[in-house]
């Protein structure tokens, strides 16, 4: 390992995160409130520490892959405890572990919060809270990269920070990847600031408009204010942020193809079409059950509360416009179901991702026609026009049978060191591993994690941070392997 090299991006997300708190200190000097040295002296720190590892460990060695699985896994960890100082030194959470935890749950657009008064906080730290879902969104290793010196480093650390889904749809479109990074943050900036614009317009107010479009785009969750989006009862915000929670969910290289005009790629992508298919079934079904069992008045009501909760939980935002546990049971179960899926590789959102369910469908479709039908015949298995490579299947398979003992594990963790009920127990875990916030139970969209143990929200933040990394670059620290030479 090269620990000069290791330090320095370390230094330099240090660095990246003391200047971001610039925006959250002037918010705080618009409004006069009390979160003011809390900001400056926590931008202080964050410059003081990032500095010298940033100027005195120079970038001697080109990263190896193991060095990039170590910033990738210990920078979040690092610009999170970092970033809990505000909260901690103003008082508002002055435990670490909640501080730690909502700020993981920022930086991984979870979204699970322990406040039980949003609206109490000042805007200084409301906004750096919601700000962290803009850094996190697209990935805070991959701003980093921007400012990283040209090379195989910037690859290897997109690598580790991505998911299974972006290998195997072969990512990559620019062929350098400072340009790649510059490229995909214009994009999403440009959807944050669009979005800002439509709310503002629309009578919201330009604080709320902004904290609401940075959790929006980064399909994160968190608003500043109690009863999220359901605060404003307004159609308007609602089909708004519904717009821009899926255009969230989409692969950010589409609008890049887009913006080329190269409508062939877009046209031919076989996750793009999934991805819109299973959007209205849901959209669809839930629909349907509200309006038949009278749950809302009409039809328009029904297909607008039932297509923002099922686009929010897919697109793993979070954000609510009602308390959907008190919904039949037969619209729970499929907004349950919806929580396993997530949206597309290379959005913002986390989840199991559609790409994965594709693979797995057309590898089970193959299997039964080789048992039965043509048992000779070499039957590729084909996304977006092209067959891909029997890695990327086993690195599917591989990817969703470890969610899902996951979730089985975890949510026996949970109900042992928390004694809470299995719903709770399993709906926690799904939450912090799909990166939701929300959930079901006794973590439900009416209720939040503060009543959980300091253990289990430590677990609970280990979670966020392997879905955030899509499981694989956190779960290899755990192999005696990877620490020899």
């Amino acid at each position: 390992m090269h620990f000069r090299s290791i330090a320095h991006v370390i230094g330099t997300l240090l660095l990246v995160t003391s200047v971001a708190m610039l925006l959250p200190i002037v918010t705080s000097l618009i409004y006069q409130e009390d979160d003011l040295s809390a900001l400056l002296v926590s931008a202080a720190v964050a410059f003081g520490v990032g500095l010298p590892f940033w100027w005195f460990s120079l970038w001697d060695h080109e990263l190896t892959f193991r060095d990039a699985v170590i910033i990738a896994v210990f920078g979040w960890v690092v610009i999170s405890a970092v970033s809990a100082l505000p909260f901690m030194i103003h008082g508002s959470i002055p435990a670490f572990t909640d501080a730690f935890f909502e700020m993981m749950s920022g930086y991984t657009t979870t979204g699970a919060t322990i406040l039980n008064d949003i609206e109490s906080i000042p805007h200084g730290l409301l906004f750096w809270r919601s700000e962290t879902h803009l850094l996190g969104g697209m990935g805070f290793l991959t701003l980093t990269l921007i400012f990283l010196p040209h090379g195989m480093a910037g690859v290897r650390i997109f690598r580790a920070e991505s998911s299974p889904g972006q290998v195997i749809t072969k990512e990559k479109f620019l062929p350098r990847n400072r340009d790649a990074m510059i490229w995909l943050w214009s994009i999403y900036l440009g959807l944050n600031l669009v979005q800002t614009l439509m709310l503002w317009i629309g009578g919201m107010s330009l604080f709320d408009s902004l904290c609401h479009a940075f959790g929006t785009v980064a399909t994160a969750g968190f608003s500043p204010k109690n009863a999220s989006i359901g605060h404003y009862g307004s159609a308007y915000f609602d089909w708004v942020v519904m717009i821009f929670m899926f255009l969230g969910g989409m692969a950010f290289m589409l609008f890049y193809h887009m913006l080329k005009g190269e409508w062939d790629l877009v046209r031919v992508n076989t996750e793009l079409r999934w991805y819109a298919s299973i959007v209205g079934f849901f959209c669809g079904i839930s629909t349907l059950i509200l309006w038949i069992n009278g749950t809302y008045d009409g039809f328009i009501d029904s297909l607008r509360y039932a297509s923002f909760q099922t686009i929010s939980l897919l697109t793993t935002t979070g954000f609510t416009t009602a308390d959907y546990e008190l919904w039949p049971q037969s619209a729970q179960m499929f907004l349950y179901l919806v929580c396993f899926i997530g949206a597309c590789a290379g959005s913002t959102t986390s989840g199991i991702k559609i790409v994965h369910f594709v693979i797995i469908w057309k590898y089970t479709v193959t299997t039964i026609k080789k048992m039965f039908f043509q048992p000779r015949t070499i039957l590729p298995i084909h996304l977006n026009q092209r067959a891909i490579d029997p890695f990327a299947v086993n690195l599917t398979v591989c990817y969703f049978v470890a969610n899902i003992f996951l979730i089985l594990g975890g949510g026996c963790v949970m109900v042992l060191v928390d004694s809470m009920d299995l719903q709770t127990g399993i709906s926690s875990v799904i939450s912090a591993l799909m990166n939701i916030g929300p959930g079901f139970g006794e973590v439900g969209p009416s209720e939040n994690f503060a009543e959980i143990s300091a253990h289990g929200k430590w677990f609970l933040a280990w979670l966020m941070l392997v879905g955030r990394l899509e499981m694989f670059s956190a779960l290899v620290l755990l192999f005696p392997s990877f620490w020899k030479k």
